[in-house]
């Protein structure tokens, strides 16, 4: 990648780019951090099993020292000897190469990239390209390996000069003292050697942790365009989100339009508002159902398919515009509305009921507002309705 497409990558790496970097594999990891772990549980183990070790050693070499005549004689048994002496220092140095094989565990472990993934498995062919690989070795990343080098160089060379300082007139008197008295001086010193050591490099491993995790959420850094991208992806295309919706309002609004043949009253405002009723105690009802509701050119639509099929038509603009905000298509009117909607009902059956020569005509009355603020009343409504109100045949 140049520096050109990195500088563009602005903005930090989502969740979903973390995760799919770790199932590739990608994880932040620190060698410092290893290096202190294996060196360090295997300097810890070889510390508390130190006197064991040596008493099992010392039996070994013994034994390994030891030759039968026998076993010079006999060629075939040269082999399984050998076999027998190299199984029994294996048996010796079991707690050192357990803890060392353990400590491989804790470095991942502490910077949170503990896990198997296959796909790291899969050969990646970028690794053999000559280009990538001069510019790991003199970009930033070599940069930055070669400052790891010099500090280790550094760290470990000052311990050691330090421990010989202080170890200097012990070595000195190592030949005066005895061979189990030199051989433990030595083991001693060679022990506080290696724990100095493996403190030196913990101070190295504090500065590498955090500078690995900056230096990979910086990789898996994206653009604003990738932003985009990602979540066009996961959420789902703005503009396919909106067809589908716009495609679900038109499904919608012709199970209206097929529902209002069915309506026993189109209450309007007269234009801009249209509610279409249902009631049938017959078909346990229990209040007045919203088959069909809308504003301008719905509402009107609403009025055209009430005309054609001789539906009633009320013009009860504050009750049609109440009913509009407060009732839901295919659900019951509320009950604050109970009061009104009924003497509309009751108007819509009589005028049924009526015929000409039958007395006079029937008319409706001023509604019931019902609880205070139940219909929305605005004072440039007509007033109370009449009969002269009533558009459009009955059924």
């Amino acid at each position: 990648m140049s520096e050109t497409d990195q500088e563009d990558k602005t903005e930090l790496p989502t969740e979903k780019r973390l995760r799919e970097a770790r199932e590739k594999g990608n994880v932040p990891r620190s060698r410092e951090l290893a290096n202190v772990a294996v060196l360090g549980c295997a300097v810890l183990a070889l510390k508390a099993t130190a006197g064991s070790i040596g008493a099992t050693s010392m039996d070994w070499m013994r034994g390994a020292l030891t030759i039968d005549p026998a076993i010079l004689g006999t060629q075939g048994r040269l082999l399984p000897h050998a076999a027998g002496l190299f199984g029994k220092l294996m048996l010796t140095m079991a707690p050192l190469l357990l803890a060392a094989l353990a400590a491989c565990a804790i470095a991942p472990a502490a910077m949170g990239s503990l896990r198997f993934a296959g796909q790291s498995l899969k050969p990646d062919f970028n690794r053999l390209n000559p280009k990538n690989g001069l510019g790991r070795i003199y970009g930033k990343e070599g940069m930055a390996e070669l400052v790891r080098s010099l500090l280790r160089v550094l760290l470990i060379g000052g311990v050691g000069i330090w421990m010989v300082y202080h170890a200097f007139s012990s070595l000195l008197s190592m030949p005066l003292a005895s061979l189990e008295q030199s051989v433990a001086g030595g083991v001693h010193m060679a022990m506080n050697a290696l724990l100095a050591m493996v403190g030196a490099l913990g101070l190295l491993a504090l500065i590498d942790v955090p500078w690995q995790h900056i230096q990979y959420r910086n990789k898996l850094k994206m653009t604003k365009q990738e932003i985009r991208d990602e979540y066009k992806e996961s959420e789902g295309n703005p503009e396919l989100k909106a067809r589908v919706r716009q495609v679900q309002a038109q499904m919608s609004r012709g199970r209206m339009m097929d529902a209002v043949p069915t309506a026993d009253v189109v209450l309007v405002n007269p234009t801009h508002y249209a509610v279409a009723l249902k009631y049938s105690a017959e078909d346990g009802m229990r209040a007045p159902v919203v088959v069909a509701k809308g504003t301008d050119e719905l509402a009107l639509a609403i009025r055209s398919i009430a005309d054609s099929h001789r539906i009633a038509i009320v013009e009860a603009p504050p009750l049609a515009r109440s009913l509009y905000r407060q009732a839901q298509v295919d659900q019951e009117i509320p009950v604050k509305l109970y009061a009104a909607v009924a003497q509309v009902l009751s108007y819509v059956y009589q005028l049924r009921a009526w015929a000409p020569g039958r007395g006079p005509m029937p008319s409706l009355a001023e509604l019931d507002a019902g609880p205070e603020g139940a219909i929305d009343w605005d004072p440039m409504d007509n007033g109370p309705m009449s009969g002269n109100d009533v558009k459009g045949p009955t059924r």
